[in-house]
């Protein structure tokens, strides 16, 4: 009876998994998105991101990916931006006005159609003069200014001036809706008028305000996140970029695994991004902190005196150095703990951690250029940091390493992607 039984649940599975003509399309489609995958990488980039609109972490997976595949992902743009991901004549892929939060789809529709019909926008005040109002409302320009979509037009005007306050307490946003429905109106008299024929409309634009509260990276990059789910332009990380990516020993993907992790010194770090508080049965409070780093988002638990301990630590944009360990718990193997060993700032130990930076050149790649560049990018950047050089000669198989006694560094995003940037030029970290 339990071999017939086994026998039969076999043959019901094997009706599925080896159905002929299943395997036959599976195999088809994996051929067909195989070729667009290898000619056609961008494009299809852009499709399979365009599916995952609304699960941010896919689109942040498949970011990476285009990363690897030297394929650069920019932000909404309104004179370039689709509806949904797209390739531009560049090859990069834009964000689509879609993925905005806040804005809608019939106002990036319409923002998309009036693009067509009458060209690209040439500045905010063409764009509120041009773009049907009806459909984008004030919250939609909001969100289109704090993405980063009215930059590419009008980069003269900082994101925050848009929102400054004048005497009758209305935002730069609210004057420039009030400035591009006036114009409109005027527009369609002058244009249904028994005189009419006028071409232009004479209503002077609003001045942009001079007095405003700037906003610190960090503000400036979460209200973008807000709206697009991810840091695009730039990253609050990217001044420690050397230190979660050269000298971190774990990211957060890996603490997705916590067994394969198990009684290992862990080194890692990112920026706090939530924190939960709460009062356990006990009455102890506690902490769920997430943290994020280049690779995504893990959570960090701190029970008891950890959270007493470490809690102040803990506040939404501190950047983080830690040290801990990963163990089961005594009485319960089958939990794992994160046991940790210290918290710093990141700012605070930046240049502690890195004691030296060796720039690798071929000698054939020594040349006036390299060298100006380089002496320019670590002359603007003072610091602890030791700088060395090591000219590699492949033919002669010789290496020579030197000091620069002159010079003391600190490791700045600048330096780091000028190496990045040329494939003959890498760099070690405390080598």
């Amino acid at each position: 009876k339990i071999l017939e039984k086994i026998w039969g649940d076999w043959e019901k599975f094997a009706s599925y998994a080896f159905n002929k003509s299943h395997a036959t399309c599976y195999s088809w489609v994996a051929f067909q998105t195989a070729y667009l995958k290898a000619n056609f990488p961008a494009e299809y980039m852009a499709a399979v991101m365009s599916r995952s609109l609304d699960d941010i972490s896919e689109i942040t997976k498949l970011m990476t990916e285009c990363k690897v595949l030297g394929i650069s992902t920019l932000g909404p743009d309104i004179n370039h931006s689709r509806q949904k991901f797209s390739v531009d004549e560049d090859g990069n892929i834009r964000f689509g006005l879609g993925a905005i939060k806040g804005l809608g789809e019939a106002a990036a529709e319409s923002i998309i159609q009036e693009r067509t019909r009458g060209g690209d926008f040439k500045g905010i005040f063409d764009f509120v003069q041009r773009v049907n109002l009806q459909q984008l409302k004030r919250s939609g320009l909001e969100a289109l200014v704090l993405s980063g979509a009215i930059d590419g037009i009008q980069p003269d005007i900082l994101r925050e001036q848009y929102f400054a306050r004048n005497m009758k307490d209305e935002t730069y946003v609210d004057v420039l809706m009030r400035y591009g429905q006036l114009y409109q109106e005027s527009k369609f008299a002058a244009e249904t008028s028994l005189f009419g024929g006028f071409d232009e409309v004479e209503i002077a634009t609003p001045p942009v305000p001079t007095q405003y509260t700037e906003w610190s990276l960090l503000e400036r990059l979460n209200k973008e996140r807000d709206l697009i789910g991810i840091y695009l332009s730039a990253h609050p990380l990217d001044d420690y970029a050397i230190i979660l990516t050269d000298v971190c020993n774990t990211h957060a993907t890996d603490m997705k695994a916590p067994e394969l992790l198990l009684n290992r010194e862990l080194t890692f770090g990112g920026i706090v991004t939530a924190v939960r508080r709460g009062v356990g049965k006990k009455g102890q409070a506690y902490g769920i902190v997430s943290l994020e780093d280049y690779t995504g988002t893990m959570e960090l638990p701190l029970w008891g005196q950890d959270w007493a301990k470490w809690g102040t630590y803990m506040t939404e944009g501190a950047a983080l150095f830690i040290t801990a360990r990963m163990q089961p718990r005594p009485y319960n193997p089958d939990r794992i703990d994160t046991t940790i060993g210290s918290i710093e700032f990141l700012s605070d130990v930046k240049d502690q951690l890195i004691e030296s930076l060796t720039i690798n050149v071929p000698l054939c790649k020594l040349t006036e250029d390299t060298i100006l560049s380089l002496q320019e990018l670590t002359s603007n950047s003072p610091g602890t940091v030791s700088l060395y050089f090591r000219v590699i000669d492949p033919e002669g198989n010789m290496n020579l390493t030197f000091l620069s006694r002159s010079k003391q560094i600190s490791v700045d995003q600048a330096l780091l992607s000028y190496i990045r940037s040329h494939a003959d030029l890498s760099y070690q970290i405390n080598a």
